[in-house]
């Protein structure tokens, strides 16, 4: 098949595919779009990108954006987008792993993005020191034949390794979940899906392609603001959040009339819930996740009245199943890791072995939970060690990693702990080396040069030795219980 955006052009013309807002001063049609992709697909082109290749993006949520996703997919290429808050040697470790064709960059990411690669690296932006992508005289291409089972999309997602996994999308993957979303949230003509979140996460890239699949329109806001958001929303219909976004905005005054707010990333919480509710913001909690192209279970606003601890039903031809730790299906009702199965399940992880994910029931997901006998799915925590803070995944082992590489530090546990507005916060328990008197701002320095932000521990503390079980392992429940009680 063509790509989606050639299809959708030819199908409705004149239907909003941007609503104006921020940058865009008026709706752009479908037309309109297709038409600046088909130049940015020429540029691109012009760069060396063709069938097969990878293009990795590094930018922050805009217009431009937006067009690379679709002129990446009328190329043949695979879409990498790249996290704007990584580290130089973070973004080096993935885009080596994809060996991309070029790197288009904005001017806030360029230096990082130059000091990672040595691939062509093209700029949105006219300003700056990268090439801008306006510069790339546009070369014609040949239009390739998408098959259902194609790469779309490789997205990286922190797994337990230390080493995140890049994720691999098919265009079924992403196909079968758009298709399997509007089955449970419906669909309207005049729809608009405003995206504040990120679109290196899945969550901010899925209305992307969803709208040209439903001939709605989008809105875009770079960054999440509550008033910027607030004034969006007076157009759209519905939004994809964060439990704290979602809190943010309940404070910010009266939230316009939605349609839905798509809530994921992280667990929300039933007060949070319950308040919106009487704000008349209809809330559809959901959980998902990168390895199943976003919704796995959703519940319609309606529903999560009723029922404030689920997350609805499993999606259309998304097959949940609940299982032990030697992979035996527990009864309804019962606790244990949840598994997915369905055509918007991954195939597999980039450059990565995957035996451990897959059994023959599906892709166990990590995350513990349960069913009831109406077959809604409860999530009720993490299966693994994985922090979850503001809807980013943070693997402890990776943090723990760069501490210990730092000299002052002779060992060190790293874990979550709860936070009201994050929902959890990286914390570390660390044991000095011998001789060594490591300051708390000397180590949150060390781990600012070498970690995201959001991977950074937010609270440091010092013992002499690490907590331990009977059979030697570290005592993770007394190292958060130790901690808190440090005023953490």
């Amino acid at each position: 098949m063509r790509d989606w955006l050639a299809v959708r052009a030819d199908a409705t013309p004149t239907a909003t595919a941007l609503r104006a807002f921020g940058p865009i001063e008026t709706d752009q049609s479908y037309a309109e779009l297709d038409d600046r992709v088909e130049t940015l697909a020429g540029r691109l082109a012009g760069a060396g990108v063709g069938v097969d290749d990878a293009v990795a993006v590094c930018a922050d949520t805009r217009p431009g954006y937006v067009a690379v996703v679709h002129a990446a997919q009328r190329l043949g290429a695979a879409l990498v987008p790249i996290n704007t808050r990584l580290t130089p040697t973070e973004i080096e470790r993935q885009l080596g792993r994809v060996a991309p064709s070029v790197v288009v960059c904005e001017r806030d990411t360029e230096a990082a993005v130059g000091a990672a690669t040595d691939a062509d690296v093209l700029s949105l932006d006219e300003s700056g020191d990268a090439k801008p992508l306006s510069d790339v005289s546009p070369r014609q291409f040949d239009l390739p034949e998408w098959e259902l089972d194609e790469p779309l999309a490789v997205l990286f997602t922190s797994g337990t390794t230390g080493d995140p996994k890049g994720v691999l999308l098919t265009l079924g993957n992403v196909l079968a979940s758009a298709t399997a979303s509007a089955f449970r949230l419906g669909l309207r003509g005049n729809d608009c899906w405003h995206v504040p979140l990120a679109m290196y996460h899945m969550g901010g890239l899925a209305p992307v392609y969803r709208s040209v699949l439903y001939g709605t329109a989008l809105s875009i806001q770079r960054g999440f603001d509550p008033e910027t958001t607030r004034e969006a929303l007076a157009g759209a219909s519905a939004v994809s959040l964060v439990p704290t976004m979602l809190e943010r905005l309940l404070d910010s005054g009266p939230i316009p009339s939605l349609r839905f707010v798509l809530l994921g990333g992280a667990p929300c919480p039933p007060p949070l819930l319950r308040r919106a509710q009487r704000r008349d913001v209809p809330v559809a909690p959901t959980y998902g996740m990168t390895e199943t192209a976003s919704q796995i279970a959703t519940a319609r606003p309606e529903a999560a009245r009723s029922n404030p601890n689920s997350v609805g039903h499993p999606l259309m031809f998304a097959e949940v199943s609940i299982v032990d730790e030697a992979g035996v299906p527990r009864e309804t009702g019962e606790t244990g890791e949840i598994v997915v199965s369905g055509p918007m399940v991954t195939p597999g992880y980039l450059d990565a072995d995957t035996a451990e994910r897959f059994i023959s029931s599906g892709m166990r997901t990590g995350d513990r939970g349960y069913r009831d006998e109406s077959g809604r799915v409860y999530v009720t925590g993490r299966a693994d060690e994985t922090i979850l803070t503001g809807g980013e995944n943070v693997d402890p082992t990776e943090v723990a990693s760069v501490l210990r590489s730092h000299p002052g530090v002779g060992d060190c546990a790293v874990v979550g702990l709860p936070d009201d507005e994050w929902g959890e916060r990286v914390a570390a328990l660390v044991v000095p080396a011998d001789d060594a008197d490591p300051s708390t701002a000397a180590l949150e320095a060390h781990c600012r040069d070498r970690l995201a932000g959001y991977k950074s521990p937010r609270t440091i503390g010092f013992v002499a030795d690490l907590p331990r079980t009977a059979s030697g392992t570290v005592d993770r429940s007394a190292v958060a219980d130790r901690l808190a009680d440090d005023g953490a």
